[in-house]
């Protein structure tokens, strides 16, 4: 029983040693072993910093600059053989003019076998919510998720580039497809799109002689 007493009363200082009393208050820095970088020489977002004459960490970008290229790239932009995405490109990557708005010009060669690709697409990765027809009756409608129809005049209306960008980047409950899609894919799509939103309004005139003929028109 004494050597019993002799070991528990070990253990407990032991546990307290290295432990600590829970619920001490203290104003020592922890002994650390290994840090894991938790303090680090830098600074932090909405500090103070006492270089400036306002004390801020965060600046604003000095007049009359314009920003070239992104935080992502700066070893590229600042290099002396950094080329800038030529209009072609920007419009294959992002469906944008370089002021930023959307094109209206489609980056690739419009045939039916691109569309048909499109189709495969479309039926693969958009059916399931905006519906085969492209009205926005999919399957997840029953069950409250809503898909816009892509028949609806605001849309018919949008740029291509509209289109490829809501495909790519998403937009309200959609997510955007560009880790699943490439580029070729997802502009095959904006092209079937096309196709459906004018199955929808086709008109008389648009039907040649032979095709109205098998229509009875």
């Amino acid at each position: 029983m004494r050597i019993f007493l002799i070991v528990y009363v070990l253990v407990i200082v032991s546990a307290v040693s290295i432990l600590g009393f829970r619920g001490s208050l203290t104003e020592k820095e922890p002994v650390e072993v290994f840090n894991d970088m938790d303090r680090q020489a830098k600074y932090k977002p909405q500090a103070e910093n006492s270089f400036f004459n306002n004390r801020q960490n965060d600046r604003l970008p000095p007049a009359l600059t314009v920003s070239r290229g992104s935080a992502l790239d700066t070893s590229d932009v600042f290099d002396d053989d950094f080329i800038a995405l030529s209009s072609d490109q920007v419009l294959l990557l992002e469906g944008k003019n370089l002021d930023g708005s959307f094109s209206e010009q489609f980056p690739y060669e419009v045939n039916y076998e691109f569309m048909q690709y499109g189709q495969k697409n479309y039926n693969i990765f958009c059916a399931s919510c905006h519906g085969v027809a492209g009205d926005g009756n999919g399957v997840t409608k029953p069950y409250g998720i809503l898909a816009a129809s892509y028949h609806d005049d605001r849309l018919r209306n949008e740029p291509d580039g509209y289109i490829y960008d809501v495909i790519a980047n998403g937009k309200g409950l959609m997510y955007g497809l560009k880790d699943r899609l490439t580029n070729e894919q997802s502009w095959s799509i904006v092209l079937y799109l096309r196709a459906l939103q004018r199955a929808q309004n086709a008109d008389q005139s648009d039907l040649s002689l032979k095709e109205k003929s098998k229509l009875g028109l």
